[in-house]
Protein backbone atom coordinates (compact mmCIF):
# COMPACT_ATOMS: atom_id res chain seq x y z
CA UNK A 1 0.00 0.00 0.00
CA UNK A 2 1.32 3.45 -0.66
CA UNK A 3 0.47 6.57 0.50
CA UNK A 4 0.94 10.15 -0.75
CA UNK A 5 2.80 13.09 1.30
CA UNK A 6 1.18 16.20 1.47
CA UNK A 7 3.44 18.92 0.41
CA UNK A 8 3.56 22.36 2.12
CA UNK A 9 1.93 25.43 0.26
CA UNK A 10 1.52 28.71 1.09
CA UNK A 11 -2.40 28.97 2.21
CA UNK A 12 -4.39 31.99 1.67
CA UNK A 13 -3.92 33.11 5.09
CA UNK A 14 -0.52 33.52 4.36
CA UNK A 15 -0.51 36.10 1.62
CA UNK A 16 1.89 38.53 3.44
CA UNK A 17 4.37 35.80 3.83
CA UNK A 18 4.17 35.44 -0.05
CA UNK A 19 4.91 39.15 -0.61
CA UNK A 20 7.54 39.46 1.46
CA UNK A 21 9.46 36.55 -0.24
CA UNK A 22 8.57 38.04 -3.77
CA UNK A 23 9.55 41.16 -2.26
CA UNK A 24 13.05 40.15 -0.70
CA UNK A 25 13.69 37.86 -4.21
CA UNK A 26 13.86 40.89 -5.93
CA UNK A 27 16.76 42.55 -4.12
CA UNK A 28 18.83 39.86 -5.76
CA UNK A 29 19.54 39.74 -9.77
CA UNK A 30 17.76 37.23 -11.74
CA UNK A 31 20.44 36.44 -13.61
CA UNK A 32 22.66 35.92 -10.22
CA UNK A 33 20.02 33.62 -8.57
CA UNK A 34 19.60 31.48 -11.92
CA UNK A 35 23.27 30.76 -12.18
CA UNK A 36 23.04 29.38 -8.47
CA UNK A 37 20.02 27.55 -9.14
CA UNK A 38 21.53 25.82 -12.05
CA UNK A 39 24.53 24.96 -9.96
CA UNK A 40 22.44 23.83 -7.01
CA UNK A 41 20.53 21.53 -9.23
CA UNK A 42 23.40 20.15 -10.76
CA UNK A 43 25.12 19.44 -7.56
CA UNK A 44 22.56 17.35 -6.16
CA UNK A 45 21.72 15.46 -9.73
CA UNK A 46 25.97 14.35 -9.61
CA UNK A 47 25.87 13.30 -5.96
CA UNK A 48 22.61 11.01 -6.94
CA UNK A 49 24.01 9.46 -9.54
CA UNK A 50 27.52 9.19 -8.84
CA UNK A 51 26.62 8.00 -4.96
CA UNK A 52 24.05 5.75 -3.12
CA UNK A 53 23.25 9.17 -1.12
CA UNK A 54 19.11 9.08 -1.50
CA UNK A 55 16.80 12.05 -1.21
CA UNK A 56 13.38 11.78 1.36
CA UNK A 57 10.74 13.79 -0.06
CA UNK A 58 9.31 14.13 3.94
CA UNK A 59 8.48 11.81 7.03
CA UNK A 60 4.31 11.07 6.43
CA UNK A 61 2.14 8.73 8.12
CA UNK A 62 3.77 5.17 7.21
CA UNK A 63 7.40 6.42 7.28
CA UNK A 64 10.37 7.74 5.41
CA UNK A 65 8.44 9.01 1.61
CA UNK A 66 10.27 8.54 -1.57
CA UNK A 67 10.88 11.98 -3.81
CA UNK A 68 10.04 9.81 -7.26
CA UNK A 69 6.69 7.93 -6.46
CA UNK A 70 4.60 7.78 -3.24
CA UNK A 71 5.85 5.01 -1.32
CA UNK A 72 7.04 5.02 2.32
CA UNK A 73 9.21 3.60 4.29
CA UNK A 74 9.09 2.49 8.06
CA UNK A 75 12.92 1.93 7.45
CA UNK A 76 15.33 4.47 5.96
CA UNK A 77 17.36 1.72 4.96
CA UNK A 78 14.49 -0.16 2.59
CA UNK A 79 14.05 3.94 1.34
CA UNK A 80 17.10 3.54 -0.11
CA UNK A 81 17.24 0.18 -1.92
CA UNK A 82 13.77 1.46 -3.27
CA UNK A 83 15.25 4.72 -4.57
CA UNK A 84 18.73 3.03 -5.77
CA UNK A 85 16.97 -0.29 -7.57
CA UNK A 86 13.47 1.12 -8.01
CA UNK A 87 14.36 4.14 -10.38
CA UNK A 88 16.33 5.10 -13.45
CA UNK A 89 18.78 7.70 -14.01
CA UNK A 90 16.02 9.22 -16.61
CA UNK A 91 13.96 9.92 -13.38
CA UNK A 92 16.38 10.97 -11.13
CA UNK A 93 17.43 13.38 -13.84
CA UNK A 94 14.80 15.55 -13.22
CA UNK A 95 14.87 15.68 -9.47
CA UNK A 96 14.36 19.47 -8.08
CA UNK A 97 13.39 20.64 -11.47
CA UNK A 98 10.72 23.11 -11.52
CA UNK A 99 11.85 24.39 -7.97
CA UNK A 100 13.55 28.50 -7.30
CA UNK A 101 16.39 29.23 -5.46
CA UNK A 102 14.53 30.35 -2.70
CA UNK A 103 13.01 27.48 -2.11
CA UNK A 104 15.73 24.98 -3.28
CA UNK A 105 16.41 22.38 -0.52
CA UNK A 106 16.81 18.76 -0.23
CA UNK A 107 17.17 16.16 2.90
CA UNK A 108 19.72 13.23 2.08
CA UNK A 109 20.06 10.24 2.92
CA UNK A 110 24.22 9.48 3.46
CA UNK A 111 24.30 6.49 5.63
CA UNK A 112 27.21 4.40 4.62
CA UNK A 113 28.23 6.81 2.17
CA UNK A 114 30.27 5.71 -1.12
CA UNK A 115 31.23 6.80 -4.36
CA UNK A 116 29.79 4.76 -7.19
CA UNK A 117 32.61 4.81 -9.45
CA UNK A 118 35.82 4.00 -7.12
CA UNK A 119 33.50 2.78 -4.34
CA UNK A 120 35.50 3.93 -2.18
CA UNK A 121 33.63 4.83 1.93
CA UNK A 122 33.09 8.55 2.32
CA UNK A 123 32.21 10.50 5.62
CA UNK A 124 30.63 13.58 4.99
CA UNK A 125 28.50 15.22 2.08
CA UNK A 126 31.58 17.87 1.74
CA UNK A 127 34.09 14.87 1.37
CA UNK A 128 31.90 13.17 -1.37
CA UNK A 129 31.48 16.62 -3.52
CA UNK A 130 35.21 17.32 -2.82
CA UNK A 131 36.30 13.87 -4.11
CA UNK A 132 34.16 13.22 -7.08
CA UNK A 133 35.26 16.86 -8.51
CA UNK A 134 38.78 16.44 -7.71
CA UNK A 135 39.17 12.39 -8.05
CA UNK A 136 36.51 11.63 -11.03
CA UNK A 137 36.88 15.30 -12.36
CA UNK A 138 33.01 15.48 -12.25
CA UNK A 139 30.59 18.69 -12.56
CA UNK A 140 30.22 19.48 -8.98
CA UNK A 141 30.15 23.15 -7.83
CA UNK A 142 32.05 23.78 -4.64
CA UNK A 143 31.61 28.01 -4.48
CA UNK A 144 28.11 27.79 -3.43
CA UNK A 145 26.81 26.97 -0.24
CA UNK A 146 25.07 23.68 -0.28
CA UNK A 147 21.01 23.90 0.47
CA UNK A 148 20.56 20.29 1.60
CA UNK A 149 20.27 18.34 4.86
CA UNK A 150 22.58 15.32 5.29
CA UNK A 151 20.90 12.91 7.70
CA UNK A 152 22.86 9.25 8.92
CA UNK A 153 20.34 6.45 9.90
CA UNK A 154 23.18 4.23 11.50
CA UNK A 155 21.30 2.65 14.33
CA UNK A 156 17.41 2.62 15.64
CA UNK A 157 17.64 5.74 17.52
CA UNK A 158 17.54 8.85 15.04
CA UNK A 159 20.92 11.36 16.31
CA UNK A 160 22.63 14.01 14.65
CA UNK A 161 25.91 12.90 12.82
CA UNK A 162 27.64 15.91 13.57
CA UNK A 163 26.69 16.80 17.33
CA UNK A 164 25.44 12.97 18.49
CA UNK A 165 22.24 14.70 19.91
CA UNK A 166 19.40 12.37 19.50
CA UNK A 167 15.59 12.45 19.02
CA UNK A 168 12.77 10.59 18.81
CA UNK A 169 11.15 12.64 15.77
CA UNK A 170 12.38 13.19 12.13
CA UNK A 171 10.62 16.14 12.19
CA UNK A 172 12.66 17.25 15.47
CA UNK A 173 15.84 16.15 13.99
CA UNK A 174 15.22 17.99 10.72
CA UNK A 175 14.75 21.57 12.82
CA UNK A 176 17.68 21.04 14.77
CA UNK A 177 19.60 20.43 11.51
CA UNK A 178 19.58 24.00 10.34
CA UNK A 179 21.99 24.88 13.54
CA UNK A 180 24.96 22.87 11.68
CA UNK A 181 23.86 24.65 8.00
CA UNK A 182 23.06 28.19 8.58
CA UNK A 183 23.00 29.92 5.49
CA UNK A 184 20.74 32.48 6.19
CA UNK A 185 20.62 33.72 9.58
CA UNK A 186 17.38 35.44 11.78
CA UNK A 187 18.73 39.28 12.97
CA UNK A 188 16.61 38.64 15.72
CA UNK A 189 17.08 35.47 17.52
CA UNK A 190 20.43 34.31 15.88
CA UNK A 191 18.36 30.86 14.39
CA UNK A 192 19.75 29.70 11.10
CA UNK A 193 18.05 28.20 8.21
CA UNK A 194 19.41 26.24 4.61
CA UNK A 195 17.18 28.08 2.20
CA UNK A 196 15.61 31.96 2.52
CA UNK A 197 12.10 30.64 2.70
CA UNK A 198 12.57 29.28 5.50
CA UNK A 199 13.93 32.01 7.17
CA UNK A 200 11.12 34.72 5.53
CA UNK A 201 7.90 32.26 7.14
CA UNK A 202 10.50 32.05 10.28
CA UNK A 203 10.76 35.96 10.63
CA UNK A 204 6.35 36.15 10.95
CA UNK A 205 7.14 34.72 14.58
CA UNK A 206 8.32 37.76 15.40
CA UNK A 207 6.69 40.57 14.02
CA UNK A 208 4.26 42.03 16.69
CA UNK A 209 1.32 43.45 17.25
CA UNK A 210 -2.06 43.23 18.57
CA UNK A 211 -4.19 40.39 17.26
CA UNK A 212 -7.45 40.04 18.12
CA UNK A 213 -9.55 36.42 18.23
CA UNK A 214 -12.90 36.63 16.15
CA UNK A 215 -14.35 33.98 17.92
CA UNK A 216 -13.62 34.97 21.80
CA UNK A 217 -12.19 37.75 23.46
CA UNK A 218 -8.58 36.76 23.77
CA UNK A 219 -5.83 39.07 22.31
CA UNK A 220 -2.08 37.55 21.11
CA UNK A 221 0.90 39.52 20.41
CA UNK A 222 1.51 37.47 17.21
CA UNK A 223 -0.32 35.79 14.47
CA UNK A 224 1.28 32.66 14.96
CA UNK A 225 0.13 32.49 18.56
CA UNK A 226 -3.32 33.36 17.66
CA UNK A 227 -3.56 31.02 14.50
CA UNK A 228 -2.27 28.03 17.11
CA UNK A 229 -5.29 29.14 19.26
CA UNK A 230 -8.00 29.37 16.69
CA UNK A 231 -6.77 25.73 15.89
CA UNK A 232 -6.72 24.37 19.52
CA UNK A 233 -9.46 26.48 20.81
CA UNK A 234 -12.72 26.92 18.16
CA UNK A 235 -11.92 24.64 14.78
CA UNK A 236 -11.51 21.25 17.08
CA UNK A 237 -8.74 20.75 15.12
CA UNK A 238 -7.08 17.04 14.58
CA UNK A 239 -3.64 17.60 13.26
CA UNK A 240 -2.22 14.58 13.74
CA UNK A 241 -3.30 11.53 11.50
CA UNK A 242 -2.20 7.75 11.36
CA UNK A 243 -0.88 6.88 8.40
CA UNK A 244 -2.66 3.28 8.48
CA UNK A 245 -6.22 3.43 9.16
CA UNK A 246 -6.90 7.80 8.30
CA UNK A 247 -7.99 8.30 12.81
CA UNK A 248 -6.91 11.88 13.75
CA UNK A 249 -5.91 12.86 17.32
CA UNK A 250 -5.42 16.22 18.73
CA UNK A 251 -2.34 15.78 20.82
CA UNK A 252 0.82 13.38 18.79
CA UNK A 253 1.03 11.41 21.94
CA UNK A 254 -2.27 10.00 21.63
CA UNK A 255 -1.76 9.27 17.97
CA UNK A 256 1.63 6.99 18.92
CA UNK A 257 -0.50 5.43 21.62
CA UNK A 258 -3.13 4.38 19.12
CA UNK A 259 -0.25 3.12 16.76
CA UNK A 260 1.43 1.11 19.35
CA UNK A 261 -2.28 -0.39 20.25
CA UNK A 262 -3.96 -0.52 17.39
CA UNK A 263 -1.21 -0.99 14.38
CA UNK A 264 2.23 -2.83 16.72
CA UNK A 265 3.75 0.35 15.50
CA UNK A 266 5.93 1.59 18.54
CA UNK A 267 8.36 4.66 17.86
CA UNK A 268 11.92 4.66 17.72
CA UNK A 269 12.89 4.85 21.67
CA UNK A 270 15.66 7.18 23.08
CA UNK A 271 18.84 5.83 25.07
CA UNK A 272 20.00 7.89 27.86
CA UNK A 273 23.62 8.59 27.15
CA UNK A 274 25.05 8.79 30.67
CA UNK A 275 22.84 5.68 31.78
CA UNK A 276 21.33 2.90 30.74
CA UNK A 277 17.47 4.53 30.88
CA UNK A 278 15.30 4.59 27.77
CA UNK A 279 12.13 6.87 27.36
CA UNK A 280 9.56 6.69 24.77
CA UNK A 281 9.67 10.22 23.97
CA UNK A 282 12.74 13.56 23.64
CA UNK A 283 10.81 15.26 26.93
CA UNK A 284 10.81 13.19 29.24
CA UNK A 285 14.54 12.60 28.00
CA UNK A 286 15.41 15.87 28.59
CA UNK A 287 13.58 16.12 31.92
CA UNK A 288 15.95 13.01 32.83
CA UNK A 289 18.55 14.28 31.65
CA UNK A 290 18.42 17.94 32.77
CA UNK A 291 16.99 16.09 36.68
CA UNK A 292 19.73 13.56 37.11
CA UNK A 293 22.85 14.40 34.91
CA UNK A 294 22.65 17.86 34.95
CA UNK A 295 21.46 18.35 38.18
CA UNK A 296 19.79 21.31 37.73
CA UNK A 297 18.03 23.05 40.72
CA UNK A 298 16.40 26.11 40.33
CA UNK A 299 14.00 25.96 42.98
CA UNK A 300 15.68 26.89 46.05
CA UNK A 301 14.15 26.53 49.87
CA UNK A 302 13.65 29.88 51.35
CA UNK A 303 13.83 28.17 54.82
CA UNK A 304 17.14 26.14 54.13
CA UNK A 305 20.20 25.54 52.11
CA UNK A 306 18.18 22.71 49.88
CA UNK A 307 17.02 23.22 45.89
CA UNK A 308 15.07 20.81 43.81
CA UNK A 309 14.64 20.65 40.13
CA UNK A 310 10.54 21.45 40.12
CA UNK A 311 7.76 23.39 41.69
CA UNK A 312 6.72 20.40 43.04
CA UNK A 313 9.45 18.67 44.53
CA UNK A 314 9.71 22.03 46.21
CA UNK A 315 5.96 21.91 47.76
CA UNK A 316 6.76 18.48 49.31
CA UNK A 317 9.94 19.64 50.87
CA UNK A 318 8.14 22.82 52.49
CA UNK A 319 5.57 20.51 54.29
CA UNK A 320 8.93 19.72 56.60
CA UNK A 321 9.05 23.35 57.46
CA UNK A 322 4.85 24.56 57.01
CA UNK A 323 3.90 21.33 58.47
CA UNK A 324 0.79 22.19 56.65
CA UNK A 325 -1.69 18.98 55.91
CA UNK A 326 -3.61 19.56 53.13
CA UNK A 327 -4.39 15.72 51.87
CA UNK A 328 -7.27 14.60 53.53
CA UNK A 329 -8.54 10.66 52.94
CA UNK A 330 -12.34 11.15 52.46
CA UNK A 331 -12.40 7.27 54.27
CA UNK A 332 -10.89 7.46 57.86
CA UNK A 333 -10.33 11.69 57.31
CA UNK A 334 -6.41 11.35 58.65
CA UNK A 335 -4.46 14.17 56.71
CA UNK A 336 -1.44 14.21 54.84
CA UNK A 337 0.89 16.66 53.95
CA UNK A 338 2.07 15.13 50.62
CA UNK A 339 -0.61 13.69 48.10
CA UNK A 340 1.86 10.76 47.12
CA UNK A 341 1.91 9.94 50.79
CA UNK A 342 -2.03 9.97 50.72
CA UNK A 343 -2.22 7.63 47.41
CA UNK A 344 0.28 5.15 49.62
CA UNK A 345 -1.87 5.17 52.64
CA UNK A 346 -5.32 4.78 50.67
CA UNK A 347 -3.74 1.71 48.44
CA UNK A 348 -2.32 0.69 51.74
CA UNK A 349 -5.74 0.76 53.55
CA UNK A 350 -8.12 1.16 51.91
CA UNK A 351 -8.09 -0.23 48.56
CA UNK A 352 -10.41 -3.10 49.38
CA UNK A 353 -12.81 -0.53 50.66
CA UNK A 354 -12.54 1.46 47.56
CA UNK A 355 -13.18 -1.51 45.43
CA UNK A 356 -16.60 -2.52 47.24
CA UNK A 357 -17.72 0.90 46.67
Amino acid sequence: MTFACKRVRLKSDSRETAKTVANENSDTPKVTLGKELTKHRTNIREIIRWSNATPIRCRGGIGYACCFCSNQYPDPADLKRHTIDGHDEETKRDFMKGKDMYGFFVKLDITSLVCNICLRNINTLENLMTHLKEEHDKNIHTDINNHILPFKFESETLKCFICLNVFNKFKALQEHMHTHYRNFICEVCDAGFVNKHLLLCHREGHKKGTFECKQCTDVFDTVRKMKQHVRKVHNGSLPHKCGYCNERFKENFHKNEHLAKVHGVVGPAIKCQACDRTFATQQTWLLHTKKYHLMQRQYKCSRCEMDFFSKRELNDHMVKHTGTREYRCDICFKCYGRLKTLKEHLRRLHSDERRRN
